[in-house]
């Protein structure tokens, strides 16, 4: 059996009304405001489809054993490296086994379905015991224009193999067609969209029941026997429309998550999969669609093993973890899209020394610090001697990792004078509980919402970017943990 054996999503926790957006840009465009209901998902500054896809891999891998994953891939229309493996980096700081594959999949929003369908179809060859497929994407837009309120920023992750599996791939389809709804040429900074129209007419409402046809047709399922219909699609009515034309019954359409945060690009067929899991029951067929130059349909049942899976975060978790942003300058000033006077403070920005960061990457991307094994002391970062002033053993390190153990916070400041895209910068002391300390960034704050005692999880990020190079550097920053939600 072949399948899905775990899941996991992440949504960004800022929300931007779409009525802000509307109130801000009503006055030039008033198609606008008949658009500004609901919200959209929104990175904060340091966040990037990187990220995202790491965060999103962590609730996937949430007590699953690391060394189980022999391959990564990663979709995204939005990576920050056009020559660097970004799946690489996401392995890296993953701690996943260097002995391992990866690959970057892109240039089709019907990535993260493609994708999706490769990692099967390694699993099924056997290439991969375990493969981990994740989907990321922050797209930019314009200010003003209509994909600005559509768009929304996020990731989830599949675990593929062959054992404990949770959702059985009963088989699919996939139709290629040069069909351009929208593009981005190579130096573009944003998407180019055709008419909304023809686009539904021709393209969503022609391809998709072609593929969608032959995908039942391969694997012998009657279209009425579909449980959850999983099709993204900005414009209102079509996914029903497309579910009326091949026979699937109107109440399988799942919600589009449109209100809540937006559609997520290559990462949004794999996210509205995952809320369907969230409230499937075992043998429930899931009809997952993926639409982008032509078409991939693929169908899953769910197994017994799903009600066995420890409880993820995914995507209602994600949902359930928001803070509404009616600023509508700060989502400008996040994504760059409004030229800012930053001040002197923020003109230091020196080389990223590309042999330290190789020597130091365990450190620096996997947060891997030291345990000495004479005295049980952890520390960060590891070195010869032994920081304990009761033992200074030397060699007697291995390593361990930080990123998952639970800490809180011992000291802090808010640093007004300090450069940070999000002033005032956080930072302070973390204490981890099974021992050692860590001096960090924090992210994700409110202000005056940092206290000493406050719990926290560290949280993979953008640390600075190297803007005349094109470097962005990761680290790892402490997030606060507001509740049983986020602890994973």
């Amino acid at each position: 059996m072949i399948g899905v054996t775990s899941f996991g999503s992440y949504i960004p926790r800022l929300r931007l009304s779409r009525k802000a957006i509307a109130e801000s840009n009503g006055w030039m465009e008033p198609s606008l405001l008949s658009m500004g209901k609901g919200e959209r998902s929104m990175c904060n500054w340091d966040e990037d489809a990187v990220t995202m896809a790491v965060e999103a891999a962590r609730d996937c891998l949430a007590g699953i054993e690391r060394s189980s994953v022999e391959g990564l891939y990663l979709a995204s229309t939005s990576l920050p490296f056009l020559d660097r493996q970004n799946a690489g980096i996401v392995a890296a700081a993953l701690n996943l086994s260097e002995d391992l594959s990866t690959l970057d999949i892109t240039s089709s929003q019907k990535a993260g379905t493609s994708g999706l369908l490769a990692a099967l179809r390694g699993a099924g060859s056997g290439a991969a015991s375990g493969t981990l497929f994740i989907a990321s994407d922050k797209r930019r837009t314009k200010s003003a224009c209509p994909q600005e309120m559509l768009f929304g920023d996020g990731a989830a992750a599949l675990l593929v193999g062959t054992r404990d599996v949770i959702a059985e791939f009963k088989g699919g389809h996939s139709v290629s067609v040069d069909f351009v709804d929208h593009y981005r040429g190579r130096d573009g900074a944003f998407d180019y969209a055709w008419e909304e129209r023809w686009v539904r007419e021709e393209g969503f409402l022609k391809i998709v029941p072609r593929a969608v046809a032959a995908a039942l047709e391969r694997t012998g399922v009657r279209a009425g026997e579909i449980d959850h219909f999983v099709m993204p699609c900005t414009s209102p009515g079509v996914t029903a429309g497309v579910a009326a034309k091949v026979g699937i019954r109107p109440e399988t359409v799942r919600d589009t998550l449109h209100q809540a945060c937006g559609e997520t690009g290559t990462a949004h067929p794999i996210v509205m999969f995952v809320d369907a899991l969230q409230d499937a029951g075992p043998g429930e067929k899931i009809l997952v669609v993926g639409f982008g130059q032509g078409c991939d349909a693929l169908l899953f049942e769910t197994t017994s093993a799903l009600l066995k899976l420890p409880k993820r975060r995914g995507t209602k978790g994600s949902l359930a973890r928001r803070m509404e942003e009616r600023n509508y300058m700060k989502y400008l000033s996040f994504n760059r899209l409004v030229v800012q006077e930053r001040g002197i403070r923020a003109e230091n920005n020196p080389q990223t020394a590309l042999t330290a960061l190789y020597r130091n990457r365990r450190m620096l991307l996997g947060l891997v610090g030291g345990y000495c094994e004479a005295c049980d002391t952890p520390q960060f970062p590891k070195s010869e001697v032994c920081v304990n002033p009761a033992c200074h053993a030397v060699s007697t390190q291995r390593d361990h990792e930080f990123s998952d153990e639970p800490g809180s916070v011992l000291s802090w400041s808010a640093d007004a004078l300090a450069y940070t895209a999000d002033p005032p910068a956080h930072y302070g002391m973390v204490q981890f509980q099974r021992g050692g300390r860590f001096m960090a960034d924090f992210t994700d704050c409110d202000v005056g919402g940092v206290a000493v005692g406050m719990p926290v999880r560290m949280a993979f990020r953008i640390r600075g970017v190297d803007e005349a190079r094109g470097m962005v550097r990761y680290f790892w920053k402490a997030a606060p943990v507001k509740g049983p939600k986020e602890e994973a």
